[in-house]
């Protein structure tokens, strides 16, 4: 009985895991498509949505730079310290990825533009 309990309860944490995908580049273009391009677009949870999104790709980003480093591994990124985006840098990039390519995570878009813009060499 209690393996039962405790498969179900794996496979319940399986199943919330797998919902909470981080989101498409799609998704991303579609929900800033639709913020007004003004000053209270900052105030619009959406924004906020958006802006934590990429923060965690960003932060996700530079975890497996640091973590292919400290295992003595080529990591994918050398991203600098500090690193700066516009809202307009990070629409352009998004939307130049080929719509038949937009189902990607945002946290791969950002791998991606970072290891093209800042590659080890």
């Amino acid at each position: 009985m209690k393996i039962r309990i405790i498969a179900a309860g794996a496979l319940a944490l399986s199943l919330l895991a797998g919902a909470a995908q981080s989101m498409t580049v799609q998704e991303f273009l579609t929900t800033a498509n639709a913020i007004p391009q003004n000053p209270t677009a900052l105030l619009r949870a959406d924004t906020r949505r958006l802006m934590a999104e990429f923060r965690s790709a960003s932060r996700t980003v530079r975890a497996e730079q640091a973590a292919a480093t400290a295992a003595g591994r080529t990591p994918v990124t050398c991203m600098p310290e500090k690193v700066g985006f516009s809202p307009d840098q990070i629409l352009n990039r998004f939307n130049a990825i080929p719509p038949a390519r937009r189902s990607i995570s945002v946290t791969q878009a950002m791998r991606e533009w970072m290891a093209a813009e800042y590659p080890c060499r």
